[in-house]
């Protein structure tokens, strides 16, 4: 049966793993999504690559599409909100108080290396956040307690399916076992990605509409 979305169980704590890159907490109403590199095509156009401007709209749009379905008490952005300080607009300053408006200043921001710098009023910068048995961090960390996962960014996990005629890549969401670490895929249109190693679980995917563990 396909499904938009996979429940998945960190001792009895719930996880939903959704085809639009989010991940929804029910018990804690609880949104998160990483390293959407916001202004990240401005940035390349003022180094002369040229790219659309297309990618923030987007990006912005799904954001307030998976709000809209899941109605967050919260949203917690796993880092790299932005990609650099010098991509920073004004409208684009605008755009991000009206979604921190549209989430009653509900925002929080656990700081990525991309983040350096930036600053938007009404969004709640954190270098790291416990919620129950679990830790909200931009890059991986290590830390001792056998029962806590540790819900991460930064890699932009990808994976690889083929058979004798195609070979395609697609985003997803991974499960480091041994090191208790949940990785979130990245957000943003316009980023690429690290494999995934064959010992982790993976859910790929595949569509808008479709997320497949594999």
């Amino acid at each position: 049966m396909k499904s938009n979305f996979i429940n998945f169980f960190w001792d009895k704590t719930q996880l939903k793993l959704y085809s639009s890159r989010t991940l929804f907490i029910p018990q804690t109403n609880e949104m998160l999504i990483s390293d959407i590199h916001l202004g990240k095509s401005e940035y390349f156009q003022s180094r002369g690559i040229p790219l659309t401007n297309n990618q923030d709209k987007a990006n912005l749009k799904r954001i307030y599409e998976s709000i809209d379905q899941l109605k967050p008490k919260k949203l917690v952005i796993l880092g790299d909100l932005f990609h650099s300080q010098y991509s920073i607009t004004e409208d684009l300053i605008k755009k991000l108080k009206k979604l921190s408006m549209y989430m009653k200043n509900r925002i929080e921001l656990i700081v990525g290396n991309h983040d350096r710098g930036c600053f938007v009023k009404d969004i709640k910068y954190l270098k790291e956040k416990r919620s129950m048995n679990l830790i909200f961090t931009h890059e991986p960390i290590k830390f001792k307690e056998k029962n806590i996962l540790n819900i991460c960014g930064h890699y932009h996990p990808k994976l690889i399916l083929k058979n004798k005629q195609d070979k395609l890549s697609f985003r997803c969401f991974a499960l480091d076992k041994n090191k208790n670490t949940l990785f979130l895929p990245s957000y943003g249109d316009l980023t690429g990605g690290y494999l995934c190693t064959k010992e982790m679980k993976k859910w790929a995917i595949v569509s808008k509409d479709l997320i497949y563990e594999i």
